[in-house]
């Protein structure tokens, strides 16, 4: 009976031709440049959204006029996207947290490196 663990069952993947012109060979550091990137867009994506709910937030308190039910949608509208930036700010804090006390890095989940099975 085969050794399971020897070998690598999936086979080998060749590395799309931009990302190997530009992260070499290793298929390690392109899969972990394509998950640094996934996570900066979902970051900077937040970043966008809020900037737009607080825009819109705004707007309707300003418009809400003497609308007591209007006033306090606005002031939770607002109140929820403060608090979404900072569970934003505080994942990218506990990730680097985490990767310093489980790997030993700063950076390790934020920007991570994979090594390929040999």
């Amino acid at each position: 009976m085969k050794n399971l663990l020897a070998e690598n069952p999936f086979g080998t993947v060749t590395l799309p031709g931009g990302l190997s012109e530009k992260y070499g060979t290793e298929g390690g550091a392109a899969l972990g440049k394509i998950i640094q990137i996934v996570i900066w867009v979902l970051i900077v994506g937040a970043g966008v959204y809020a900037l737009f709910n607080f825009v819109l937030a705004g707007y309707s308190f300003l418009s809400a006029g003497d609308d007591p039910k209007k006033i306090t949608g606005a002031w939770a509208k607002i109140w929820q996207t403060a608090l979404g930036l900072a569970v934003a700010a505080a994942s990218i804090m506990l990730a680097a947290i985490f990767g310093k006390i489980i790997f030993g890095s700063w950076d390790f989940i934020l920007n991570p490196t994979i090594t390929p099975i040999q």
